[in-house]
């Protein structure tokens, strides 16, 4: 466990001591235990006062730290931020059986014992190495946070907004919004339209969501947004509802990253994972796949696919497919070989690398046209591998052609940063 998570799941301990008294968490097995350390330092704040000359740490700072424990034990989910507090209720059987001073390492280890309800009873120990030095029994309570809405936000009686949300100053929603658990909405965003977001989004002031696309035949149809979990959308951001003629349906996946000014048109579709810079502008119907990264003040044009793991870099304009795996940066838009830092960034293998460049020789340096080099990218034996796989099945399901062109010299060629 990472010990930068801790403070977010420990600051949900209501009634705590002012200080963090876990370290880290060195193992969590869900709902059932948890163990955590505390490194006792000498300039700890407790010790002014507890006592001069002979610090000891006192018994009721032991149990506030199985308590912490004990918080994360019980908020943890999975890593995300959690939609409750956790109350210590009663301590019941605490023991001390030997003192705690500065340079001990204690090991703390907290089982849940049994939970009936909102409350559970959990045994908690502390051990300076073998040692046990402080055991006890806590009664916690978890206590869901409510929905908190600014008196000047104007949500319709029709929406649904999920346990946790916080809707700040001036906020406008619709009364077909359905908006998820843990999620927070900055103030002046307005969302509208029959419009779904899911659990733990993040989003900024200023935003738009769910109005009308910008679509000259569209005529108030109940077409629709959906937005998944975990996403991240900055200032000023716009995102349309689909169209009666499309798919009626704009659609953004889970733990993406969309900066100031992005645009996304009606009937996009926007995968799992993908960074759009500020001001990248998708036109209707454009589908970006997962891991794709499209740089500041680029657009892609309607219809067109970004593939997976691909980097369009700034101020690009992309009015083909944009390849998979590989660096496309122009306007108009070329191709620059492999996005290879971008892949090992994401834990490619060397192997699956390698693959890729010299399929992509056969479609860049080669005289063969592209149905030619599919066709002798798919008969290399030694290339066989599920990226060049999708790579080609990528190229052959191409409405619009996808975007094969090399910079007309290399005096030409653009730093790329990955």
């Amino acid at each position: 466990m990472h010990a930068d998570t801790i403070p977010l799941l420990v600051d949900r301990l209501r009634y705590r001591y002012p200080s963090l008294l876990i370290d880290a968490v060195t193992e969590l097995v869900p709902d059932e235990r948890v163990v955590a350390v505390k490194n006792v330092a000498v300039d700890e704040v407790y010790f002014q006062g507890h006592f001069p000359g002979t610090p000891l740490m006192p018994g009721v700072l032991m149990v506030e730290t199985l308590a912490q424990a004990g918080a994360y034990l019980l908020l943890h989910r999975d890593g995300r931020r959690p939609d409750s507090r956790a109350m210590l209720r009663g301590v019941n059987d605490a023991k001390f059986r030997r003192q705690v001073v500065p340079g001990d390492r204690v090991r703390v280890v907290v089982v849940r014992r049994r939970t009936r309800g909102s409350v559970s009873l959990l045994h908690g120990a502390a051990y300076v190495g073998e040692q046990l030095v402080t055991e006890a029994d806590l009664l916690m309570a978890v206590e869901r946070d409510p929905t908190s809405i600014d008196p000047t936000a104007l949500v319709s009686p029709g929406a649904v907004v999920g346990e946790g949300t916080t809707i700040a100053q001036h906020v406008v929603i619709g009364p077909n919004v359905r908006i998820g658990r843990r999620c927070r909405i900055g103030a002046s965003t307005v969302i509208d339209g029959w419009t779904e977001i899911g659990d733990d989004n993040d989003i900024a002031p200023f935003v738009s969501i769910g109005l009308a696309p910008q679509h000259l035949r569209y005529a108030g149809q109940p077409t629709r947004v959906q937005i998944g979990e975990g996403n991240i959308i900055r200032e000023f951001v716009t995102i349309h509802r689909g169209t009666a003629e499309g798919t009626g349906l704009t659609r953004i996946g889970d733990h993406n990253l969309l900066m100031a000014y992005v645009h996304i048109a009606h009937d996009c579709r926007v995968g799992n994972e993908t960074i759009l810079g500020n001001a990248a502008t998708l036109g209707g119907h454009v589908r970006v796949e997962d891991f794709a990264n499209i740089s500041a003040f680029s657009g892609v044009h309607q219809f067109c696919r970004v593939g997976r793991h691909a980097f369009i870099g700034g101020y690009s304009v992309v009015t083909k497919d944009a390849m998979p795996f590989a660096k496309t940066v122009g306007n108009r838009a070329r191709i620059y070989g492999v996005n290879s830092v971008g892949l090992e960034r994401r834990g490619f293998a060397p192997e699956t690398i390698a693959k890729l460049k010299r399929a992509y020789r056969y479609l860049l340096v080669s005289k063969l046209n592209t149905t030619m080099a599919v066709n002798r990218i798919r008969a290399d034996q030694s290339l066989v591998c599920p990226e060049v796989q999708y790579l080609t099945e990528f190229i052959r399901g191409s409405d619009r052609g996808v975007l094969l062109r090399r910079p007309t010299r290399r005096a030409d060629e653009p730093e790329v940063e990955d």
